[in-house]
């Protein structure tokens, strides 16, 4: 994501300051009383845990805005990278060394599959995302996006590929390749920057998001496909309509928008095209960026917004240092508020959820006004969100050595 080896960005495991906020209106927060008394209480709890000798890590409960209320999905994951619902409504999970969780309802887990002989985890790299075939009622079929181990002939390389579900297992030998991003270092002792998320969009293509792999300049050529987004058919092969079919060559002709430092989830509302990209900025600052057709974002010549076309400046960015409740170091996890059934106030409808790592906190952005506001705070380093048709906001957390990897979901009980 960020600058996890310690050279810029966050840290992982780094201690974060925690301020709550709650939504009062359109672009307005206010602060709320109920910390001092909750912090208090969490306090106490940690404290009384530690003179009975308990060792089972606390789950840390999340500061919301009154009505809003918290509840722990499943526990026991490890280096969470993604979260998906399954069209069936089942909720997968990666972790970044190789297997797919699928979270069953008595609160365990289920292993969908273990690829982690084939995973190259160091770093940023891993199993980085997953997503369901448009068509997985009847073909069954879900997509990977993982760093293959180098071989002796091959480096390592992120790739895309496609399995196929029997229940809650893959069916043996079902993996298929998609498509082969570039080669990568294989002395890099730190490799960073992987991106990882795809999905598809209503056209029913499949988007994958893709970092610059701490090499930054690549993210303006068209000659890599480093710091891109690009688009592809589910079958691997490109669309010919794609932007720069005609200019770029072979899997390069794969890219729609370029730009892109870290763009480590991305999020299409749903029933329309309009997708946002989550990109982890630098030094600086963080970015919402609109996917548009060919579009150019600026990195590295850019980061936050410049007002220098041709190139296409965030529609939110937010800084480094400051206000711990506006601030932050890694953009992670976002996501339209549009579920089947609406849970939360109307105010919230077609909101954009997003989640900063180091932050520890939630934001709700409103694109019809451009404003943010304040939801949760306290979160041991969100990495992703996603809503349940029933309206819920679920959020994965990496946790840390004292707060589990978790899955939490936030409901609304009413005033």
């Amino acid at each position: 994501m960020g600058g996890a080896s310690g050279a810029t960005g966050y840290c992982y495991g780094a201690a974060q300051p925690v301020v709550v906020m709650a939504k009062a209106g359109v672009g307005k927060v206010k602060t709320s009383t109920r910390f001092t008394v909750l912090l208090v209480g969490m306090v106490v709890a940690a404290l009384t845990a530690a003179l009975a000798g308990s060792v089972t890590p606390v789950h840390s409960v999340p500061l919301l805005p009154q009505g809003f209320t918290d509840s722990p999905v499943v526990s026991g994951l490890t280096n969470p990278t993604d979260m998906e619902f399954a069209p069936d409504g089942r909720l997968f999970v990666t972790e970044d060394a190789g297997r797919v969780r699928i979270t069953k309802p008595d609160g365990t887990l289920a292993t969908f599959l273990n690829i982690s002989t084939k995973v190259d985890s160091k770093g940023e790299r891993g199993l980085l995302a997953l997503t369901f075939d448009p068509g997985f009622s009847t073909n069954h079929y879900v997509y990977l996006h993982y760093t293959r181990k180098a071989t002796s002939s091959t480096p390592p390389h992120n790739r895309v590929v496609r399995v196929t579900a029997s229940g809650d297992r893959t069916v043996s030998g079902s993996e298929k390749l998609i498509f082969r991003l570039g080669n990568q270092s294989a002395t890099n002792q730190f490799p960073q920057f992987m991106g990882g998320a795809l999905d598809f969009g209503t056209d029913g293509k499949l988007y994958v998001a893709t970092g610059d792999n701490d090499t930054p300049n690549k993210a303006q050529q068209l000659t890599n496909l480093f710091g891109k987004m690009l688009r592809i058919n589910k079958s691997g092969t490109i669309p010919t309509d794609n932007p720069f079919y005609a200019t770029a060559s072979g899997q390069n002709r794969a890219i729609w928008a370029r730009g892109l430092r870290n763009p480590f989830k991305f999020a299409i509302q749903p029933g329309t095209p309009t997708t946002f990209i989550n990109d982890v900025g630098e030094n600086t600052w963080e970015e919402i960026n609109q996917l548009e057709k060919g579009a150019n974002y600026g990195w590295p010549v850019h980061e936050g917004v410049a007002n220098d076309p041709p190139y296409v400046d965030p529609i939110f960015a937010y800084g480094h240092g400051g206000d711990p409740a506006t601030t932050g170091c890694a953009i992670t996890g976002g996501t339209f508020y549009n579920p089947t059934t609406a849970l939360f106030p109307q105010e919230y409808e077609g909101d954009y959820f997003f989640a900063d790592f180091c932050g520890g906190w939630i934001r709700s952005f409103d694109p019809s006004t451009g404003e943010a506001s304040g939801f949760a705070t306290g979160l041991e380093r969100p990495i992703d969100l996603e809503v349940s048709k029933a309206g819920e906001l679920y959020y994965l957390a990496r946790g840390t050595t004292s707060s589990p990897a978790l899955v939490g979901k936030i409901g609304y009980a009413g005033n």
